[in-house]
């Protein structure tokens, strides 16, 4: 049986603490800007939009899409309720808080930088 890892949660004194562990998926900000922008509020929207909004080609699964939400909340990034579905079962609805919407302005730093990055380094390639 495979143990669990306990998640961790990142002092907000440290602003970049955990974004360089997330940079294989590039989740995390995507879920924060459809949040901001009122792309998406639930899972099933989460899921249809983040594929538009990808940062990377690799597919984003429902499971990863919930397990950093969760992740989210608890690091205060976003909120969540439940609301009644429209023909069906509730929902949860999330929502950003404005410590989501500082920690989305610190990934696009990140992104920036680790973009730049990329660029130099595929020119640095094809100079061979």
């Amino acid at each position: 049986m495979r143990k669990r890892r306990a998640r961790k949660q990142f002092a907000a004194s440290d602003p970049f603490a955990g974004i360089a562990s997330n940079l294989s998926r590039l989740v995390e900000p995507v879920l924060l800007y459809l949040l901001a922008t009122d792309r998406a509020h639930y899972g099933y929207e989460f899921m249809e939009e983040a594929a538009h909004f990808a940062i990377t080609d690799a597919h984003i699964d429902a499971a990863v899409i919930y397990r950093t939400l969760r992740a989210l909340e608890q690091n205060g990034f976003v909120i969540s309720s439940w609301a009644p579905g429209a023909s069906g079962p509730a929902r949860r609805l999330y929502e950003v808080t404005p410590a989501g919407l500082e920690h989305l302005k610190r990934w696009a730093v990140v992104v920036d930088q680790r973009g730049r990055a990329m660029v130099y380094f595929a020119q640095l390639c094809n100079q061979l």
